[in-house]
């Protein structure tokens, strides 16, 4: 049978790929061009002499350094969340203890609590600590809250590997961490890429704790570093939305490498 083009479908991805691509366009056209030439010829306009002087300028304004603050926040971040979600998640699974029931309640309780609502004592913690304006301050509690989700999502995709395997490893003498290693593992890499760009996205865009638990500029991350684009004679558009695309970069990477295993992991069918 000859098929009917849907004309109605088509409008409306060019109407939905219109107003995703105009904001792009905005933000990139001004990243081209000088801040007097973006001022005079508005938003919509094309660049006439494309330039690359907006990007140069923000690493000379201490870019360079929020961003490598960031990267040091994630990268410790994804280490804690790597280290404490899969064999906590193992356990979940395979364990029918109460401790281990309750521990993994306790867990799904925490996405309950929003962390607004805990700032306050957060930021006392972390004061008596000593971790006050230190990235070790930002990244413990970025972790914390980055841990139930990641919980969630991993147990269940441990939950989808087939009992079979585990007896199969169990006949053949394995040790709980050998099949944790060598079956496991494997079998959940689609959840570990899931909890992977989760935890990451979490921290590399995390506001609210770097605003609250730091003060100078030697702990600043990116999100607080765009700040200084706004002085008392007005904000440097060009300039800060360069910032914004090259602080979207590596992100945008990370989910180019692991998209595929991002969606297999959300809807819960890494372990087939």
């Amino acid at each position: 049978m000859k098929r009917r083009p849907n004309y109605l479908a088509g409008l409306g991805s060019l109407v939905w790929l219109f107003l995703i691509g105009l904001p792009l366009y905005v933000m990139l056209a001004a990243t081209l061009q000088d801040r007097s030439d973006y001022s005079s010829n508005g938003p919509l306009a094309f660049p006439k002499h494309l330039t690359l002087h907006n990007y140069t300028q923000d690493f000379s304004n201490g870019f360079g350094h929020f961003f490598l603050n960031t990267l040091v926040v994630t990268i410790a971040v994804v280490a804690i969340v790597l280290l404490v979600v899969p064999p906590l998640a193992y356990a979940i699974v395979r364990s029918q203890g109460r401790i281990t029931t309750g521990v993994f309640r306790l867990f799904l309780l925490g996405l309950a609590i929003p962390a607004q609502a805990v700032i306050v004592p957060m930021f006392y913690v972390i004061s008596k600590a000593g971790l006050y304006d230190n990235l070790i301050g930002v990244i413990l509690p970025t972790a914390a809250f980055s841990l139930p989700v990641c919980a969630l999502i991993l147990t269940g995709v441990m939950r989808e590997i087939s009992p079979e395997l585990y007896e199969a490893m169990a006949m053949d003498g394995a040790t709980p961490w050998r099949v944790f290693f060598q079956l496991v593992v494997p079998l959940s890499k689609s959840g570990l890429s899931t909890i992977v760009v989760f935890s990451a996205l979490q921290a590399w865009n995390g506001f609210l704790f770097p605003l609250v638990l730091t003060q100078s500029d030697s702990s600043k991350v990116i999100t607080l570093g765009l700040f200084n684009f706004q002085t008392e004679h007005g904000i440097d558009i060009p300039g800060l939305l360069a910032a914004v695309v090259l602080s979207m970069l590596p992100i945008f990477i990370v989910y180019l490498f692991a998209r595929r295993a991002l969606v297999q992991g959300l809807m819960g069918v890494g372990g087939k």
